[in-house]
């Protein structure tokens, strides 16, 4: 299995996605725990989040520890299987004024921030995430990892916009299918914004920066508030 259909496939439970995940869920799961000694519930936004994505946890651990996850998204989302379990709000993540200063326990973000917009829009982003919760967990993919995980091709996201977009006209490049004219191109190229560390520290500088590595190189960045770790 090459790298790249290594980091696509994550039917396969021993997968570098699949591990990536597990261990990613690890630092919710210790959140979460946390929370619930505290509280005795825990509530937590996912901002641009998907109930499937909780299939990572087992569903046994969010009922004892009283889990509520309110799913946010433009237009909101297909209904979701539990609703015991998930509010879905149809909302735009940079701005949501409808919620006070710390109206959850913990915000969740995964690979979100660099399909908000631009630089405006992922510093607001980041501010919600800082403003909705005393903790938060934010993970986003590298822009200095070599294989884009959005387009699926090496050095792809290192091009100009320019290039990127002819590339597009020509063939499909991953999750994006070849497209039929340049704006339908450009649509695609920008939807995918990727930060590096300096970035993504600006935007979360309470947090503690963690690295997923492969390979020797940094694949993803993750930013965690925990007011309670030292």
């Amino acid at each position: 299995m090459n790298l790249i259909h290594a980091l696509q496939d994550n039917t396969d439970p021993n997968s570098l996605v699949s591990r990536f995940r597990r261990a990613r869920a690890k630092r919710i799961v210790d959140l979460i725990t946390k929370i619930h000694a505290e509280k005795g519930s825990v509530n937590i936004i996912d901002l641009g989040g998907e109930a499937n994505y909780w299939t990572l946890f087992d569903s046994r651990f969010l009922q004892a520890s009283n889990v509520r996850i309110t799913l946010v998204n433009p237009g909101g989302i297909d209904e979701v299987a539990d609703p015991r379990l998930f509010t879905v709000v149809d909302g735009d993540a940079c701005a949501l004024p409808q919620y006070a200063d710390h109206a959850f326990d913990l915000v969740h973000s995964n690979s979100v921030i660099e399909h908000v917009g631009d630089w405006t829009r992922m510093e607001a982003f980041a501010a919600e995430c800082r403003r909705l919760a005393p903790r938060y967990y934010v993970q986003t993919p590298y822009f200095w990892f070599p294989v884009e995980p959005h387009f699926s091709a090496p050095f792809f996201h290192w091009r100009s916009e320019q290039s990127r977009a002819r590339s597009l006209l020509k063939r499909r490049h991953g999750f994006s299918q070849k497209a039929p004219d340049m704006g339908a191109a450009m649509r695609d190229v920008q939807h995918a914004r990727l930060l590096d560390k300096a970035q993504f520290r600006f935007l979360y500088p309470d947090a503690a920066h963690h690295d997923e590595v492969v390979a020797g190189l940094t694949k993803s960045l993750i930013a965690v508030r925990d007011p309670t770790s030292h």
